[in-house]
């Protein structure tokens, strides 16, 4: 064992000076530990309870002898053995269970726990024999299973709940063999495996194994070879360990295992925290030495000289030997700090690394002391172990730790191979990856390059961040990889940008398009619109109408669905990649609107194509008006544009192409106007002010007439023709649109003999014409006539004599008839007059003889009314003030007035009547006639109202 290093990984407790109490007078037979104390069975009976500090606690007097005993871990229960004088001398042993927590008093000085169950070992079942083993198992409370060895190879069982005596015995029996001195059993073991309970057995001859579960047990040998009282313990994986002069055996339930050559007589086994316990004696010098052993890190984790030890407990995390002379040593284990730091002054990383590993240290510790091994490696230029350990630590040590050491050209293959494992464990930042793809392609390692673009976690994602991959692929010229990378990740903007702006594959970049879904494809081609309308138009508009109509995909749905198309990119979305070609712009929107007639974006559709058709160098004509400014510059694509010098517009030699051009997006611009204002709509599907913006900084005639007819703006209809100084036109225009019967507005012709009135040149031709009209329709008084013509001096009155004479005329007769009828109603007055002073002056005789309701011969009583009509007072009824014939068309006449005087307060209605009519004096003298205006009455103040 010269290999194996010494380490003082364990120190003295207590000062190095304990002993056991003076109050434990007796021999020491026997030793236990656990919750938290020691406890001492001595050859007088009694047992002592020793505290952390191996201070005497208490005791009683168990036995007249205790032979063996065992603290309990899961209850505070003691098992103890021992010979009892009250029972007879056949049967003197017997064992007895305390209950710890159950302390009675004593007297005043001692204290005595329980017993819970006296229980005699040897009936006539279970013959007397010498017992040189012992060992409790604790089950499921509040079974216990307890293995007494004897020396002539027997085990006697006891297995239930003591304290209830319900309990059952079983006897085991280790294989005979022909030296009855090597047949007693040194050592028990008990193991458990799941449900399995399986008990070894250890004579100085053999090694045998009880599987408990099957009864009855036989027993199973394991080696022909055993070991001594006090050389046998259980490891905590349930390994059994024999210690022999030549080595330390291991044996699991199917033999023996590993073996450790610690050369020397094994005077005590032990196993405590992963160690190995061993108290060897010298067979030269007689020493007894104690080793405690790290066999993971092949170490002797502490070595010491001492006396000779009874016994070896372990409790409170200390080691505690008891020595025959019953002076005590207490040993434990350093820190693990104190530990690192004694190996690390050694140098001995190695063994610092397998020790915290070996321990379960936390991995925080361990990834300190692998990266103060990999800076000790690094300080000896030992880069490549060095990194082997960094590597280890990836996790727990910040990386820039590692990567600012490795910067350097010379160790680039070191800093790859950290970046490398970094990505794998997924914890790569995007400088890393950054990092990391620049040491390849300055290695130019096309090969590592493949594998860690094309490398997936489990999942099937990438371990990097895929937008810095791309990036630094693509600043690389890695082409290729960066379109993988964008690929897989679905990064189409970036696969996109990769093929069109470093590649120039537009045919491939438009395939990608096709192939993505539509939502997608849709934020593509926004993106790269611009370049893709640039180079290849005919196959780009081919995608937008794909996109934004039913084609492809969407076929399968069917029919026009409304709801579906809402659902649709509309074409405003993509208008902005057309900013530079106007003309595939066009294009689009017409294939657009022949496709679909009822697209929701209809109006912004029918807004843009009306900006192209009517602008006269095929541009947006707002956009050339906000370009002057400095901010917009649109330019025509179209070919054949002039250019403006000096002030004066030079042609290039096809102004008769652009002026067919023009001419022909004129003529769609019309009909667009027209087929996008159906006449069953009262708003067209276009703007209407921005239309007439268009028409008149485009001077579109047609398309401004168009808009204001539709409009009923038909006074702006003829203030056009006027400033185009069209008569013919003016004149035809008015004959359509002021024919009252007809829904026109028959002012038109006064606003158009206003317009000749005023025009300063002989139009006499048109006048005539005019006044045709206004005489047709009495539009305008003969005096207003004569006011307006009277503005042109080139104007004659034959122009206007022969209309002159037949007014006079018409007025005339016009004349006569109101004198006519004044006669006849100045008749009828005083006719009345007349007749109301007779009734007012002279009696009225009644010379009626018949009833006017009856018919009968008038008898009394009658009622006369003054209206010569006469009743019966029983045809009356009770209604006798007002004559039956006479009172209908009375209350005609009266609710006529009150209608009338209702009427004359509504001055909205009288001011609208005058307004509206041709002779708003016929108007005013109406009301005079019906007495409305010329009533008065008094205020409170007697003011005329």
């Amino acid at each position: 064992m010269y290999q194996w290093r010494k380490f003082e990984f364990f120190e003295e407790k207590l000062a190095g000076k304990c002993a056991i109490p003076e109050e434990v007078s007796g021999k020491i037979e026997c030793c236990s530990s656990g919750r938290g104390k020691v406890v001492i069975g001595c050859d007088d009976g009694s047992v002592s309870f020793l505290d952390r500090s191996l201070h005497f606690s208490y005791g009683f007097q168990a036995h007249s002898s205790v032979l063996f005993l065992q603290q309990l871990k899961q209850r505070n229960f003691l098992v103890t053995i021992g010979d009892d004088e009250q029972i007879s001398s056949q049967q003197s042993r017997c064992l007895k269970v305390f209950d710890l927590d159950r302390i009675q008093p004593e007297g005043t000085s001692s204290t005595s726990p329980d017993c819970i169950g006296i229980l005699r070992i040897f009936t006539n079942q279970f013959p007397e024999a010498k017992i040189t083993s012992f060992l409790v198992l604790e089950e499921a409370p509040p079974i216990l299973l307890i293995a007494i060895g004897l020396d002539n190879g027997c085990i006697y069982c006891i297995k239930g709940d003591i304290a209830r005596e319900r309990i059952t015995r079983f006897k085991l029996q280790v294989n005979n063999v022909s030296d009855k001195s090597q047949c007693a059993i040194t050592g028990l073991g008990f193991r458990v495996d799941g449900q399995a309970l399986q008990l070894f057995a250890v004579t100085p001859s053999s090694v045998s194994l009880f599987i408990l579960q099957n009864q009855p047990s036989r027993g199973q040998t394991l080696d022909q070879i055993g070991g001594n009282v006090n050389s046998v313990a259980m490891s905590d994986r349930g390994e059994l360990i024999i210690g022999r002069p030549e080595a330390v055996y291991f044996y699991e339930v199917d033999g023996r295992g590993p073996c450790w050559a610690f050369e020397g007589e094994k005077k005590f086994l032990g196993w405590f925290r992963g160690y190995l316990l061993c108290i060897i004696e010298d067979q030269r010098s007689g020493n007894h030495t104690f080793n405690i052993y790290d066999l993971k890190n092949h170490l002797i984790a502490h070595s010491l000289v001492v006396k000779e030890v009874s016994h070896l407990l372990c409790e409170w995390g200390n080691i505690i030997l008891i020595m025959a002379d019953k002076s005590a040593l207490c040993i434990g284990e350093k820190d693990m700090e104190s530990k690192l730091d004694m190996l690390f002054k050694k140098n001995l990383y190695t063994v610092a690394i397998n020790l915290v590993q070996s321990q379960q240290a936390d991995a925080a510790a361990t990834a300190e002391v692998l990266r103060k091994y990999g800076d000790h490696l690094y300080s000896k230029q030992d880069y490549d172990e060095a990194m082997a350990q960094y590597i280890h630590t990836i996790g727990h040590l910040e990386p820039s730790y590692v990567i600012q050491k490795f910067l350097d050209a010379q160790r680039i293959y070191n800093l790859t191979n950290y970046l490398e494992k970094l990505h794998e464990k997924g914890l790569a930042s995007k400088d890393h990856t950054t990092l990391l793809l620049n040491c390849y392609t300055k290695l130019k390692d096309v090969d590592k390059l493949n594998v860690f673009i094309k490398s997936e976690d489990g999942f099937g994602e990438h371990k990097f961040d895929v937008e810095t991959a791309i990036r630094v692929c693509r600043a690389t010229n890695y082409h290729e990889h960066a379109m993988y990378v964008a690929k897989k990740a679905g990064k189409h903007e970036w696969y996109l940008k990769i093929l069109l702006e470093d590649l120039g594959r537009y045919e491939e970049a438009l395939q990608y398009i096709s192939s993505l879904e539509p939502s997608q494809a849709g934020v593509t081609v926004k993106e790269y619109g611009k370049i893709l309308i640039e180079h290849k138009p005919v196959e780009t508009i081919e995608i937008l109408m794909r996109l934004c109509t039913e084609d492809g995909e969407s076929a399968k749905r069917g029919g026009a669905n409304g709801a579906y198309l809402t659902m649709l990119p509309s074409p405003v979305d993509f208008l902005n990649i057309f900013i530079h070609h106007l003309q595939s712009l066009m294009v689009f929107l017409e294939k657009y609107t022949n496709k679909v007639k009822d697209s929701p974006a209809q109006v912004e559709i029918h807004n843009t194509l009306l900006e192209l058709y009517l602008s006269n160098d095929l541009n947006f004509p707002l956009m050339s008006q906000a370009s002057n400014g400095g901010e917009i510059s649109v330019r025509s694509t179209r070919p054949g544009a002039g250019a403006m010098s000096n002030g004066k517009f030079v042609a290039d030699g096809k102004d008769l192409t652009q002026e067919m051009d023009r001419m022909e997006r004129q003529e769609k611009g019309l009909r667009l106007l027209k087929s996008a204002w159906p006449s069953e709509l009262e708003h067209p599907l276009y703007d209407v002010d921005l239309a007439i913006i268009l028409c008149e900084m485009n001077d579109f005639k047609e398309g401004l007439l168009y808009i204001y007819e539709k409009m009923k703006l038909y006074k702006e209809v003829i203030s056009c023709y006027m400033q185009a100084h069209d008569h013919e036109g003016l004149i035809s225009c008015c004959k359509r649109l002021g024919d009252s019967g007809k829904g026109g507005d028959p002012t038109l012709w006064a606003d158009l003999l206003k317009y000749f009135g005023e025009l300063g040149e002989d139009c006499s031709k048109e006048v005539k014409e005019v006044l045709t009209y206004i005489e047709r329709d009495d539009i305008l008084p003969p005096i207003i006539v004569l006011q307006t013509l009277s503005k042109n001096p080139c104007l004659t009155l034959s122009v206007i004599k022969d209309y002159i004479a037949r007014k006079l005329e018409q007025e005339s007769k016009l004349i006569e008839e109101d004198r006519r009828s004044i006669e006849k109603y100045q008749e009828a007055t005083l006719t009345m007059r007349k007749e109301i002073q007779d009734l007012r002056t002279n009696a009225r005789i009644f010379q009626l003889s018949k009833c006017t309701a009856c018919t009968f011969t008038l008898d009394l009583p009658a009622v006369h009314f003054m209206c010569i009509h006469s009743f019966h007072q029983r045809c009356l009824g009770d209604n006798e003030k007002e004559c039956p014939v006479c009172a209908p068309e009375y209350r005609s006449v009266l609710e006529l007035k009150t209608s009338l005087e209702q009427n004359s307060k509504d001055q909205d209605r009288f001011f609208q009547q005058v307004k509206s009519s041709k002779d708003g004096f016929s108007v005013i003298a109406e009301y005079f006639g019906k007495g409305v205006i010329s009533k008065t009455s008094n205020g409170p103040t007697g003011a005329s109202s």
